[in-house]
């Protein structure tokens, strides 16, 4: 059966980024697949293109993924885009898609839950309350508070050097403005932002951080974000004393989440291992591909 692609206005405008869009129909206009690119306009991210493709399962193997495909490649082509990566389920049809198409692994992600039911209130506490000679705890909800906004911004550096493995990724550039928009963002679609960070009580500067995102109506499962301790910090449990602080006050203040999400690298060993101890148990692994332009 044939099919006819249409290029789209995407009016989902980032300010670090921008998307172009494509929508396919069969020879009756009915929508069968859809791509979206995601093109990263930061300075240290402009060699780089995002894709999401799907297909109905039902046009699958008649070339909708593929004219989907190359229209895609195309652009990041004629945008002098380096490549394009995109994440599908390990051993799902997508997986097999873009190995086939030239696309390379080069990042294994281990996505984990933790029950609300299964939370262990009692160790959570243990851990929470156990001295960390030289940082305290702090929280906010929503935006980060004035006097901490800037050492908060220079803290996300500690996501610097996460595992990524063999993605061309580039680097984040964070300032004040991007973490204030990112907060803003979760906001506006009307879901809670929850962060816990360390700071130093030296000269007050946050040493680590932790993000929660909480569906808005508090049920369903809860998000992790990013987790990171800045490298000078390391080796002081910083990570899982903030983790286990998030989800006590996750558990407490929403009695109808059902869980907690977080993926991670699986070659971020050290992450995997926190998860571990916090009781989160392994629901499924995807795969980021990347073609190289």
């Amino acid at each position: 059966m044939s099919h006819h692609l249409t290029p789209l206005t995407d009016p989902a405008h980032r300010p670090h980024s921008q998307r172009l869009a494509w929508l396919a129909s069969d020879a009756d206009s009915n929508p069968v697949g859809t791509a979206f690119l995601r093109l990263f306009t930061d300075p240290g991210q402009q060699h780089l293109a995002e894709l999401t493709l799907q297909v109905h399962p039902v046009e699958r193997r008649r070339r909708v993924g593929s004219s989907l495909l190359d229209a895609a490649v195309a652009a990041a082509r004629d945008d002098a885009r380096r490549c394009v990566i995109a994440q599908a389920a390990a051993g799902s049809p997508g997986d097999r898609f873009l190995a086939a198409r030239g696309f390379r692994k080069v990042l294994t992600l281990r996505f984990t839950r933790l029950s609300r039911a299964d939370v262990d209130t009692t160790a959570l506490a243990g851990i929470v309350e156990r001295p960390h000679p030289g940082y305290r705890l702090a929280s906010w909800r929503g935006t980060v508070p004035d006097d901490l906004a800037q050492t908060f911004a220079a803290a996300r550096h500690a996501m610097d050097d996460m595992p990524m493995d063999d993605t061309d990724y580039g680097t984040v550039t964070w300032d004040v403005d991007r973490v204030r928009a990112a907060a803003q963002a979760v906001e506006q679609r009307g879901d809670h932002l929850h962060t816990v960070v360390a700071i130093d009580t030296g000269d007050g500067s946050i040493a680590g951080f932790t993000e929660l995102v909480v569906p808005g109506d508090g049920t369903g499962d809860a998000q992790h974000y990013g987790t990171g301790v800045l490298p000078r910090h390391r080796g002081h449990g910083l990570g899982r004393w903030m983790k286990a602080e998030s989800i006590r006050q996750a558990h407490e203040q929403y009695p109808s989440l059902d869980g907690l999400l977080t993926d991670t690298a699986d070659s971020n060993t050290h992450m995997r291992n926190i998860n571990q101890s916090l009781g989160y148990a392994p629901t499924h692994t995807t795969h980021q591909h990347q073609l190289d332009l």
